[in-house]
């Protein structure tokens, strides 16, 4: 459990660093109007492949962690919601995190479908830089610095 929690811990910087990567990239090749290539979708294909490990790797913290006897405890699910600090993990964490990794399966998704290199660094931008605001908002940044 706790090797999984540090995997967990560890694993989100670099898919921190990754999804930035394919973010600017797709925003640099957007706004330079270049020509889409292997390595762009390496890139792209690496963010959402770490981004899903880390899915995991979450959903199976998520239900190991026992949180459902957590809400219990603290008197159900309404008593979590004002309580900011466990509304922030059992609740707002998750759900936000699910909610950037469609956004990368989205964009990566879609941009397979276009043929030429500006509509594809275009639905790749849009949709990984939704997923990085995402993913900003809720890290938990007391426990990074």
């Amino acid at each position: 459990m706790e090797t999984l929690q540090f995997i967990h811990s560890k694993w989100a910087y670099l898919v921190l660093l990754v999804l930035i990567l394919a973010t600017l990239n797709a925003l640099i090749k957007f706004f330079g109007d270049k020509e889409f290539d292997a390595k762009d979708f390496r890139i792209s294909l690496f963010a959402l492949i770490t981004m899903h490990i880390q899915l995991l790797i979450g959903i199976v913290l998520y239900f190991t962690k026992d949180y459902f006897s957590v809400i219990e405890q603290a008197g159900g699910m309404g008593e979590v919601m004002k309580n900011s600090g466990l509304r922030n993990l059992i609740i707002e964490h998750p759900l936000t995190m699910i909610i950037a990794v469609a956004l990368v399966t989205i964009g990566y998704s879609k941009h397979k479908k276009k043929l030429t290199s500006k509509p594809k660094f275009k639905l790749l931008a849009i949709f990984y830089t939704l997923a990085l605001a995402c993913v900003l908002y809720m890290i938990p940044w007391n426990l990074w610095f």
